[in-house]
């Protein structure tokens, strides 16, 4: 079996972010999304991996690179335009060849991996086996709708009136008989060739499609919101590792990891919470949930539930919550007279100002 991994999207919901970086490499936890996904394909003994590519490309192999240190031998495949989930099967047909594979959006997290759901799939080989989890808004998803006996009866890509709240998770497996559906595909009314259409070809065709309901936990990290939520469940896993330099006039609470070459002086940091090699927090309260990358300064401020990109700064703030702060970004008080807020933004920033 082989790994499609879908890393081509341009991000749009995570602007300004995603204007200088690919949304699959944004860190939650201070890891990429995209390498929690490379680990889950590792962790269900598959080996070969082709991952989809576009505009990023550069970025995402600089930080992939071989697979090596992931235990996968990466090949990438180039996408020219985000046409579409069943699109991506299109151009990587030749990689595919006849193995059966998963096929995994590399900005979904799932909790507990995959490998419960590939060893199902080589135990049962249907023609295309799907994850389907509940969901309040079904209307932004692919949505399944099942008969009374549980079976896979229709699939629709983001219908206006939803037949279900059965919505697909982003994690999908297939044999060879997936490319002739695809291939005998038109574009949607999105001007995409949907992997919706594609199983459900396989069902009017009479072949097999399986399905799995699960009840653990799963986000697609493609909006601000959700990348929080992700963080949030990351850090509650974490052990406490103090790596770097705290010293006696701080006090750290909980589970809270100081990566080595990080300094903390004279700050309160309530776990979960990471800090990341070579960042610094002076005199600075962090709060739980918050997640510090590399090289980051903290000072003369209070955060908490947040992410910080790398080398971000925050300078005498008081309080930042429920933020994505991006890579270099320096966040300082306006002067206090005259009242006014001085703003430099990009393109899609969103703001909230107290005033």
């Amino acid at each position: 079996m082989k790994a499609l991994v879908l890393a081509g999207g341009s991000g749009t919901r995570l602007r300004p972010i995603t204007h200088t970086s690919a949304k699959q490499l944004v860190p939650v936890a201070n890891k990429p999304v995209l390498f929690y996904g490379l680990e889950s394909i590792a962790a269900a003994g598959i080996r070969e991996v082709g991952i989809v590519v576009g505009d990023t490309h550069e970025e995402i192999e600089g930080a992939v690179g071989d697979g090596g240190s992931f235990g996968l031998e990466v090949t990438y495949l180039r996408q020219r335009a985000p046409l579409g989930l069943a699109h991506a099967v299109l151009i990587a047909r030749d990689y595919l060849g006849d193995d059966d594979f998963v096929m995994y959006l590399g900005d979904n997290f799932v909790v507990g991996g995959i490998e419960p759901l590939v060893r199902r799939f080589h135990d049962e080989r249907p023609a295309a086996q799907i994850m389907l989890t509940r969901v309040g808004d079904p209307r932004q998803f692919g949505v399944a709708e099942l008969d009374a006996a549980g079976r896979v009866v229709g699939l629709e890509e983001k219908p206006q009136v939803p037949k279900s709240d059965l919505a697909l998770v982003g994690v999908y497996l297939f044999t060879p008989e997936v490319h002739e559906a695809v291939s005998s595909l038109k574009p949607s009314w999105r001007g995409e060739l949907e992997i919706t259409d594609a199983i459900q070809w396989l069902l009017d065709s009479g072949r097999r499609v399986e399905s799995t309901v699960i009840s653990g936990y799963w986000k697609d990290t493609g909006n601000v919101t959700d990348m929080l939520e992700v963080n949030r469940l990351l850090l509650e896993e974490l052990d406490q590792r103090l790596d770097g330099s705290v010293d006696d006039a701080s006090e750290i609470i909980g589970r809270v990891v100081v990566e080595a070459g990080a300094r903390v002086s004279r700050s309160r940091i309530v776990g979960p919470a990471i800090v990341g090699a070579g960042a610094v927090v002076r005199d600075s309260y962090i709060g739980p949930f918050t997640s510090v990358a590399e090289d980051c300064h903290v000072v003369d401020s209070e955060i908490e539930y947040s992410i910080l990109l790398r080398r971000a700064s925050i300078h005498g703030v008081r309080r930042i919550e429920a933020s994505l702060i991006g890579r270099d970004v320096e966040v300082t008080p306006a002067p206090n007279t005259p009242r006014a807020h001085r703003l430099v933004l990009g393109d899609h920033s969103k703001v909230q100002i107290s005033s």
